[in-house]
């Protein structure tokens, strides 16, 4: 569960300011954008901003490789959007939990056949154990206060030989914290918490999970979403200052994937 400082700030910012609106996103979704492929020497579209959130959640699933058998969880599945990209995969069934209600009203609402939509906490996920082949979050790992409670109930409601696989930002070592609440008012007021990576896959591991990686892809996203920025109403926002941290070594994007041992594993 979110502490009292960070719980506010998202109730305030997903659930009644819901950030979806804001130009800095598009299409519902909520995420910085995989900009691979996309021209960033020239303007850009709306449609392309949407693209880019589609594409994070492609190379989340692709790294998934979902088959018509599994059981699929999102964990911060927010107002339901990925779960359009998801069903693209053809799961046997899909569930999505997000701390906020009133993001998962949204999603309830325009739900697709077959999806449930569920208030609950990362670190504390109202299933039984073994319940998914899969699982997934895409950028709301920087919420949780408790990724060692996200690590060890991802272990439990996976089954034997479930994927696990997050993309989000990361702090790149222990220090970097005071640094990125200068730049970054996301860091100062709790909003985003600066999880060094390495603690990330550490926690994964003594959770029981194999197969650990954490793969930069900074290189497809720090740019786009800066040209983007740049290309907004107020190009000299506080929140151009994400590639100013990205480039000073501070904080990276990663897609961190790992799977749960086999019965014979075990």
């Amino acid at each position: 569960m979110a502490d009292d400082t960070t719980r506010a700030e998202l109730l305030r910012i997903y659930g009644t300011g819901d950030l979806a609106n804001h130009p800095a996103f598009s299409g519902g979704f909520i995420n910085f954008g995989y900009w691979a492929g996309i021209p960033l020497d020239g303007g850009l579209t709306t449609e392309q901003r949407t693209a880019s959130q589609e594409a994070l959640y492609d190379v989340v699933l692709d790294a998934l490789a979902i088959t018509p058998h599994d059981r699929v969880l999102e964990v911060g599945c927010g107002r339901g959007r990925g779960a359009r990209r998801i069903l693209l995969r053809d799961p046997r069934g899909l569930d999505g939990i997000d701390l906020v209600p009133e993001q998962v009203a949204r999603a309830r609402a325009t739900a697709p056949a077959g999806v449930t939509f569920t208030v609950g906490s990362a670190s504390r996920m109202p299933f039984p154990d073994r319940t998914f082949d899969r699982l997934l979050s895409v950028e709301a790992a920087q919420h949780f206060d408790d990724l060692t409670a996200f690590t060890r109930e991802s272990a439990r409601v996976l089954a034997p030989g479930g994927r696990f696989a997050v993309a989000s930002f990361f702090a790149c070592h222990d220090g970097a914290a005071p640094r990125l609440a200068e730049l970054l008012h996301t860091f100062a007021n709790g909003l985003d918490l600066p999880h060094p990576i390495d603690l990330f896959t550490a926690d994964l591991r003594a959770a029981g999970l194999v197969d650990v990686r954490a793969d930069s892809i900074g290189e497809h996203v720090w740019a786009g979403l800066d040209r983007w920025l740049e290309l907004g109403d107020t190009p000299d926002r506080w929140d151009r200052r994400w590639r100013t941290a990205a480039d000073l070594g501070l904080l990276d994007y990663y897609l961190v994937t790992a799977r749960q041992p086999a019965g014979s594993e075990g």
